[in-house]
């Protein structure tokens, strides 16, 4: 009996791998995809929440294939900013998604906070084949450093300090990171779902 299949949306490497290696032992197979020639596929982000946007893509390609299909959106949420940059955190200093202009933008508009506490929120939306939808969120608290510390990570890893640790998640490492984030802390519970939906 072969294996049922979980799609996954992205095609962003480091994903694909933390997905996989935290799911290696459900009997699932999982596949990006762009392992099923599933090409074209650009969604608009034009939601309003990481849930909406986290659906809309997930419903996209649940519509272009036949199996279990999963997307997430992630934002960072500064309290002393009123949420922001928070659903705009990949484009917050443009379209381009520049990690380094983005981190630049972010120190600017905190120069003068003393509130630096923040969050990560990842949500991940499931579609099962029969067209449930299911979403997994996974939260990270932290604070807003005044400077760039480290040079691991990506997008605001170099400016946020996690609660408890005294680096940020650019010097902490992906080995520390991948058990304590947000994406880790979503994916755990998405892996407690897919346990369920497997059983029944």
């Amino acid at each position: 009996m072969n294996k049922r299949k979980l799609v996954l949306s992205t095609e962003n490497k480091h994903k694909v791998d933390e997905i996989k290696a935290i799911l290696r032992d459900i009997d699932i197979e999982v596949v990006s995809r762009g392992e099923l020639d599933i090409e074209d596929f650009h969604v608009v982000e034009d939601g309003e929440t990481l849930e909406e946007n986290s659906i809309k893509k997930a419903r996209e390609l649940a519509e272009r294939c036949d199996y279990m299909v999963i997307a997430d959106d992630t934002g960072l949420f500064v309290n002393a900013l009123n949420g922001q940059p928070g659903i705009y955190s990949s484009r917050y200093a443009g379209e381009d998604g520049n990690d380094y202009n983005n981190c630049t933008k972010l120190l600017k508009n905190l120069e003068d906070q003393k509130d630096r506490s923040a969050y990560f929120k990842t949500v991940i939306a499931l579609i099962t084949e029969n067209k449930k939808i299911y979403t997994l969120e996974g939260i990270c608290k932290g604070s807003i450093e005044t400077e760039r510390k480290g040079s691991g990570g990506f997008g605001y890893d170099p400016v946020f300090k996690p609660e408890g640790y005294d680096h940020t998640f650019a010097e902490l490492g992906e080995s520390v990171k991948n058990k304590i984030s947000h994406r880790a802390k979503a994916l755990i519970e998405l892996k407690e779902s897919l346990k369920s939906i497997l059983e029944d």
